[in-house]
């Protein structure tokens, strides 16, 4: 009874203080948005369902209105059709109708774009994406010593000496061999371009979707309210292996962020490797705890 006790409580502390090795990504039928990480995100989430308020309601109505044509004025129950051409009051209510749906969806989506798109705070962190045919590319701004890197699909060859052989964390087309390593709560500016077409960086968790264009640099933000590993796809079709230049974002403690940039200063695989076990070592300390205690 102690052993299972004292298994108990380890599982209960690993799981209060372990950072998750869970991550968020797509799943089988899938119809909703992802978990939301980030403020502009759950208000995203928020403006879908606003949004179905109205569109329900006039789906609903345009239904009711042509079933009522189809039964009224069929031939058979209708067969000296109407010559009536106009109707003032009809006509003044299908133009101010539309009009005022269209003012309470404007005034939300326009204060969600300008959020997502104007950033209040001063960003904490800089990193430059660029988009290849067909990976990513990625540098950090930061000291006097830049880290950057590149981002590949992670091929099944290569999953054992990547470490990341559990496909429930690291899925097939979604997992890369370097990620993003972000810390949790920091304002991050993102600095998107690219190098040979039209690539675009999107992020589900994070609400955050932009086009990568040669020749520009395009700017966003996010501040990932929780850690954990998180997936996106580059979403704009450049070509023949487009669906193969996944996005993978790693949201860590501040303190765990700081351990991995100096690392990855001078070597980015071993502060990778340094990285996930560290935290795919704490998630499998909590299975070992649950598994004790039953």
């Amino acid at each position: 009874m102690k052993n299972k006790a004292f298994a108990v409580l380890a599982a209960i502390g690993c799981l209060l203080f372990a950072s998750t090795a869970f991550a968020d990504q797509p799943f089988p039928w899938q119809k909703g948005f992802q978990p939301a990480a980030t403020s502009i995100m759950e208000e995203i989430r928020w403006f879908e369902h606003y949004t179905l308020w109205f569109i329900v309601p006039v789906t609903l109505f345009v239904l009711l209105l042509l079933v009522i044509v189809v039964v009224k004025f069929r031939e058979g129950a209708n067969p000296v059709p109407s010559k009536t051409s106009h109707n003032t009051l009809i006509e003044v209510v299908w133009t101010l109708g539309p009009v005022v749906i269209l003012l309470f969806l404007a005034v939300p989506s326009f204060q969600l774009l300008t959020k997502q798109l104007a950033p209040t705070e001063e960003p904490e962190l800089t990193i430059k994406a660029t988009g290849y045919q067909w990976y990513w590319g990625y540098e950090y701004q930061v000291g006097d010593k830049p880290v950057s890197f590149d981002s590949l699909l992670l091929a099944d060859a290569d999953r054992a000496a990547a470490g990341k052989e559990d496909k429930a964390v690291y899925p097939r087309l979604l997992a890369v061999d370097n990620e993003i390593v972000i810390p949790v709560g920091k304002h991050v500016r993102l600095l998107v371009t690219g190098a040979d077409v039209i690539h675009a960086f999107a992020m589900p968790s994070f609400g955050v979707k932009i086009d990568a264009v040669p020749g520009r640099l395009n700017e966003t933000w996010f501040k990932a309210d929780r850690e954990g590993l998180f997936y996106g796809q580059c979403s704009e079709l450049c070509g023949k292996d487009h669906a193969f230049m996944p996005i993978a974002i790693r949201v860590v403690s501040q303190e765990k962020y700081d351990t991995w940039l100096a690392a990855a200063a001078t070597n980015v695989g071993e502060a990778n490797k340094a990285l996930m076990a560290s935290v795919d070592g704490a998630a499998k300390a909590v299975d070992v705890a649950q598994n004790a205690a039953q």
